[in-house]
């Protein structure tokens, strides 16, 4: 019997012991080294050789992730580990550190329990370190720390004992920081900041697979001065030896991340807004393998032979072949074809997979990612919110028209796949309009519609997105149907920026209870009053209804809000969305009669209100902008800083860390686009740099009226602006 043949089996024993199962996720900024790390606990849990972990990369499944060297999907892998005479399941996800694909991140975290937070010694808590984290916390996921590439800092920085522990003890303090400020208001989370004396702080070098913490120094009596010694003298093979990472991590893992039975109970009110006196929930809280199957899908991946593969995380029940089950927002059911559990790359049928695990089910045709599937019908968990919104657009056509049904299912595909993708078509030019989080998301995905489906197609030059936002209060405007029978009057006004953080991180959602909606609201700074009349709530704009007994209304809402949704989606500058606008319906006057308030004659009376008050609201247009952060010697700092100043961005902070400076500045998305191939050579390929999304903001008054002629030209609209807009 082959070594994978046991492992699988031996997975398979340890699916109905939840006290025993880890599921957990390895997260980190790009190059931090997880996916090399991921390698170490693989070939520690004998799934790889020893030899090749660290250059394997074996949670890179797909060719361009090895080529170009991230991880770009989350891969997941089951294997077992030995902790205090008891082998322990770990279902450990592997996820991309690159912020285009920080969707992969937020899903993963739903799935899981723990969060191993990888950090660079050298480079310490990043950007990307905090989003992880956030993501990681939201979702109710417990956080430990692996700090990486210590070698670093006694070969590179050439640092004596004392200088490392500093070092080492300003990345935990700074980690703990962003932790302590995300949990300050959580109820359910005691205290989740990580310390070395606990065992939740891990050292060490995942590529030269050696790590230490708190436990083992105590357990093997290694302490940083003889690891010092022995990474100074080339001695790596030993240290791997005497301390090995693998060991070390997957300790940690069994030791301080929960288990589905201490897990659930706390995750369950998080992500469930279903009655918790239920049967179903009692179930889910205490991870019952007879309940009824609760499974939700995180992740759907294409197998050429299997079809589509839904994994995610089984929270009640068991899942097994034959199975007739709902997924949430779909008639009909679907029928499971196999279920199985995930070896990196490679799916290994089992025979059935309890609750408390991850599984990877095919046959659920209707999911996508973010689908609540179960045995009944049920409340669906709450959906994933994701950190960042699509800010760069691509237009994709096939090369021949024999293509196009197979590039349309393939869009399709795509769209199940990876919900932060957005997919259009444009119905005047037939363009397939695709949107992402940014050049590379873009260019990965088109580069495996060629690779995969063998579709070639063109692709046009990235667009970005924009979006308009009213910037002050409008005066009360009327709306009149084509008949002028029917009149709205509505006015506009500006969010404040906490009531919009808080609708997008779905605090607040039409899917609440009421009274929870109106707290949040509130909470977030709105007036009682107003939190009471809210109607709807579409992106980030809220509808307040503050008429008082107007007949006919109630039927007529429905129609109301699909004109107030098309006019939000189109805005009046360039049919762009528009973002963080409070509109309130102040009166209505209806005919009496049916057919004359129909849908002809109340959207287009709806969209003329909507626009007519944004236009007076002083609405503008907003592009997107992205923090950059720079790491270069100090000769190439002045044509490093050049490189964003010259992209109508600004240099925020300069700073010396370690040999090199830190340029952290902003600048528009629009201006980034080629940024990559400008900086290597402004700084002969010296300049190692990230960029990260930063939200949305108001183009200067001089850029308007030519920017917004522009997106008018390309999108064929008409070139005259209403007369009342003016930049000038």
């Amino acid at each position: 019997m082959g070594r994978r043949k046991k492992i699988v089996q031996e997975c398979e024993r340890l699916m109905d012991n939840p006290e025993n199962i880890r599921n957990i996720a390895i997260a980190a900024h790009v190059d931090h080294g997880k996916t090399t790390l991921s390698d170490n606990l693989l070939a520690g849990a004998g799934m790889i050789s020893d030899d090749t972990a660290g250059q394997q990369l074996a949670m890179d499944t797909e060719e361009d992730e090895q080529e170009r060297g991230i991880t770009i999907d989350a891969a997941n892998v089951s294997m077992t580990h030995e902790y205090e005479d008891t082998n322990h399941l770990i279902n450990l996800i592997d996820t991309p550190g690159h912020v285009d694909f920080g969707g992969d991140v937020t899903r993963a975290m739903r799935a899981v329990d723990g969060a191993l937070v990888v950090v660079d010694a050298v480079e310490g808590a990043m950007p990307q370190t905090e989003t992880v984290l956030r993501q990681a916390l939201r979702e109710g996921v417990k956080p430990a720390l692996f700090i990486n590439k210590v070698d670093r800092l006694i070969s590179e920085l050439q640092e004596g004992p004392q200088e490392m522990q500093e070092r080492l003890l300003s990345v935990i303090a700074d980690v703990n920081e962003l932790i302590r400020g995300m949990t300050q208001d959580m109820d359910d989370v005691d205290d989740w900041t990580v310390s070395v004396e606990d065992g939740t702080v891990g050292f060490g070098s995942a590529l030269y697979k050696w790590g230490v913490s708190m436990p083992s120094m105590q357990r093997t009596g290694m302490d940083f001065g003889d690891i010092i010694d022995l990474e100074q003298n080339d001695q790596r093979q030993e240290l791997h030896e005497r301390t090995p990472l693998s060991d070390v991590v997957l300790d940690m893992v069994c030791e301080h991340f929960p288990n589905p039975i201490n897990a659930q109970p706390r995750r369950i009110p998080r992500v469930w807004r279903g009655d918790d006196e239920s049967d179903l929930a009692e179930s889910m809280r205490v991870v019952d393998p007879d309940g009824e199957v609760v499974l939700m899908v995180t992740d759907i991946d294409m197998d050429p032979h299997a079809g589509e593969i839904a994994a995610g995380r089984v929270f009640s029940g068991t899942i097994e072949k034959g199975q007739e089950l709902y997924v949430s927002g779909t008639a009909g059911r679907n029928r499971v074809q196999s279920v199985g559990i995930y070896m990196g790359g490679e799916r290994e049928e089992v025979d059935h997979v309890p609750a408390g695990n991850i599984a990877a089910v095919t046959g659920l045709r209707d999911a996508i990612a973010g689908s609540t599937v179960s045995s009944v019908e049920m409340t669906p968990f709450e959906s994933i919110e994701h950190i960042s919104e699509p800010v760069i657009t691509k237009s994709v056509e096939a090369q021949t028209m024999d293509d196009l049904p197979k590039l349309i299912e393939t869009l399709r595909q795509v769209s199940k796949e990876d919900p932060t993708i957005q997919i259009t078509i444009n119905e005047d030019t037939g363009e397939h309009l695709i949107s992402g989080q940014g050049e590379l998301h873009l260019e990965v995905i088109t580069q495996r519609i060629e690779k995969n489906q063998g579709i070639p197609v063109n692709t046009g030059e990235p667009i970005v997105v924009y979006r308009e936002a009213v910037q002050r209060a409008s005066d009360t405007v009327e709306g009149i149907s084509p008949n002028r029978h029917n009149r709205f009057y509505i006015s506009a006004e500006p969010l404040s920026d906490e009531l919009v953080e808080t609708i997008k991180r779905g605090e607040a959602s039409m899917d609440m209870p009421e009274q929870e909606r109106r707290e949040a609201l509130q909470d977030a700074g709105m007036e009682k009053d107003d939190s009471q009349n809210v109607e709807h709530i579409h992106g980030s704009n809220i509808l307040l209804d503050e008429t008082k007994g107007i007949q006919h209304l109630n039927e007529t809402m429905e129609l109301f809000i699909e004109g107030l949704e098309d006019a939000l989606d189109n805005g009046p500058l360039a049919d762009e969305p528009v973002q963080g606008t409070l509109i309130r319906l102040h009166d209505a006057k209806l005919h009496e009669d049916t057919i004359h308030r129909g849908p002809a004659q109340v959207i287009p009376a709806t969209r003329e209100a909507v626009h007519k008050s944004l236009i007076d609201g002083h609405i503008k247009l907003l592009e997107p902008m992205q923090d950059a952060r720079i790491d270069v010697p100090n000769d190439h700092m002045g044509a490093a800083s050049g490189e964003i100043q010259g992209r109508r961005g600004r240099v925020d902070d300069m700073y010396q860390e370690g040999d090199l400076m830190v340029v952290e500045g902003i600048a528009p998305v629009e201006e980034m686009i080629g940024f990559a191939s400008d900086i290597r050579s402004a700084t002969e390929g010296r300049a190692s740099w990230n960029t990260e999304n930063a939200g949305f903001e108001v183009l200067s008054d001089s850029l308007q009226t030519e920017k917004i002629m522009e997106i008018r030209e390309r999108k064929g609209l008409k070139l005259e602006l209403p007369p009342s807009i003016n930049y000038i």
